[in-house]
């Protein structure tokens, strides 16, 4: 029955659809993308035409860790089956909660899906890349992008000499990041002491202003709307009592994505560190 709903849905679908060349014919698998992390990777190294489709978190503000407006350039998908068929990909990349059922759905007919996790550091986001680049024909780009990485991380590192500044992200609701994240990794490479995890907190654990303000880092990175009501707690106004605290807004689309987005983190981590320094 499962089978026979996919079919008639296709058989409609493919009224209004522009005929795509056979697979036999094309140099480059076509691409339907349903991870965000893996949207703003291809958008980087994928020829245009080669996807179809990215996912709708990388089209809201909210949920996208690319610039929205680039993202918008393609079209996005929700991830029902009917929809993914209906594009005709040469493969789906999804990250490591695809529906059982979709997948299944997808081998049915063919489709291969490459599953691409949240990248927990640098290396595993690179090997990702390098994966990535390969599956869509063009291993080149995939080597140029690491490449940019690999220098804005040059950039970004501490000055040699300099020591470790104390710092803790600290996001909505007042949760912080592990430390087998990649933004602890980041922290590290940039010349930060991840100082959430150096009280042996873990991943989503939960930190209260009350020991916040007991045992202040030297920068607190605010990952968070400062102006949303259900993040108060990131501008409450002990924190300006801080007086050796600087807090710095991280924007929320940096913590978790690799590829490019490590670029524009490293970036704003080596901006605030050398804020740091200077007013030590």
């Amino acid at each position: 029955m499962r089978m026979l709903a996919l079919l008639a849905g296709l058989a409609l679908a493919g009224c209004t659809q522009v005929h795509a060349p056979d697979r036999q014919e094309r140099q480059h698998p076509t691409i339907v993308s349903l991870n965000p992390c893996s949207d703003a990777v291809l958008a980087e190294i994928a020829d245009p035409v080669q996807v179809l489709a990215l996912s709708h978190f990388s089209h809201d503000p909210v949920s996208s860790s690319m610039d929205v407006s680039k993202a918008r350039q393609f079209a996005s998908v929700s991830g029902a089956v009917e929809e993914l068929l209906a594009l005709g990909p040469d493969l789906v990349i999804a990250g490591s909660f695809l529906p059982p059922a979709t997948r299944a759905a997808l081998s049915d007919f063919g489709v291969p899906v490459m599953t691409v996790p949240i990248a927990t550091s640098v290396e595993e986001s690179q090997q990702q890349i390098t994966q990535l680049a390969r599956a869509i024909g063009y291993p080149e780009r995939g080597r140029a992008l690491n490449a940019r990485i690999d220098a804005a991380l040059l950039r970004a590192a501490r000055p040699d000499g300099s020591g470790d500044i104390s710092a803790i992200v600290w996001q909505a609701g007042g949760i912080v990041p592990g430390e087998d994240t990649l933004v602890a990794d980041l922290l590290r490479r940039t010349g930060f002491q991840h100082a959430s995890a150096a009280r042996g907190m873990a991943q989503a654990e939960y930190l209260p202003l009350e020991a916040m303000l007991a045992d202040p880092p030297r920068v607190i990175f605010a990952a968070g709307n400062l102006r949303s009501g259900e993040n108060r707690l990131l501008s409450h106004p002990a924190l300006a009592a801080l007086p050796d605290t600087i807090r710095a807004p991280l924007d929320p689309a940096l913590l978790w994505c690799g590829g490019p987005t490590i670029i524009r983190a490293a970036e704003r981590m080596a901006q605030v560190r050398k804020r740091a320094a200077q007013t030590q």
